[in-house]
């Protein structure tokens, strides 16, 4: 799959996985930050921004929005402009691992279903030098809600996300590297099925056209196909939780 047909998928897309404006700022609303405080907050892997702009509406502060791939930031400044927030959110082209904070810059680090490409563990240990003293650390992470689950579904996530885990033990990585739990919510169905996996399954057949079904974008589209049967049969199982840490 070329990055530009990937990219050119994704991009009209609010969000480049499960959530909602409402659980962003139910998110937001457990840092404790007011809404008039000026925040200096990065978005990490912010894709097309989604989050970004919900956020940038509703809080006064200055937000970068980090993303590897241009394509994904020429959309989100294309409706910057378009909301008139272009004064409010700058784009960076960086890698997670890479970023271009100074020390104790941010008061807020942001990242919904991203953290998982630099895994858990190392973005809340490398990202934390970026946070102020009592700065806060918001991630959505793929996390396990039952004790106990099917052996297929076991075994595609610990193939596609090792990291996977419970959210007690999530919640543990965050305490033993200095961060103060705030608190912790899991989404709703529609952020997965309303405002995810219904509109990605409504461009299926243009994206396919588009592209003159080429082997590689059936392949994709394969692929997306069996993550949302896996979702509708085991969503029971898993989700995406919110945590929200503050830095110690």
């Amino acid at each position: 799959m070329s990055e530009e047909a990937l990219v050119n998928f994704h991009k009209v897309a609010d969000r480049q996985g499960p959530g909602s404006e409402e659980e962003t700022l139910q998110a937001f609303a457990l840092t404790g930050l007011g809404q008039e405080d000026f925040v200096r907050v990065a978005d990490i892997g912010c894709g097309t921004g989604g989050q970004t702009i919900s956020l940038a509406r509703q809080v006064n502060g200055h937000f970068k929005a980090v993303d590897l791939r241009p394509g994904f930031l020429a959309e989100l400044n294309r409706r910057t402009k378009q909301l008139g927030l272009q004064d409010r959110i700058e784009t960076i082209a960086a890698s997670m691992d890479d970023l271009p904070f100074e020390e104790e810059e941010l008061d807020l680090i942001w990242s919904e279903g991203a953290i998982y490409s630099m895994g858990f563990t190392a973005g809340i240990k490398n990202w934390k030098k970026y946070l102020k003293p009592g700065g806060c650390l918001v991630v959505s992470e793929i996390t396990w809600i039952t004790h106990s689950r099917p052996a297929e579904i076991e075994a595609f996530w610990n193939t596609a996300y090792p990291e996977i885990d419970y959210a007690s033990r999530k919640i543990n990585v965050l305490e033993e590297n200095g961060y103060i739990l705030q608190g912790y919510f899991t989404l709703s169905e529609d952020s997965w099925r309303e405002n995810y996996y219904q509109p990605m399954e409504d461009r299926f057949a243009t994206f396919l056209e588009d592209h003159n079904h080429a082997p590689e974008t059936q392949q994709l589209v394969a692929e997306y196909q069996e993550e949302i049967r896996q979702y509708e049969q085991f969503k029971d199982f898993y989700n995406y939780a919110f945590y929200v840490a503050k830095k110690g």
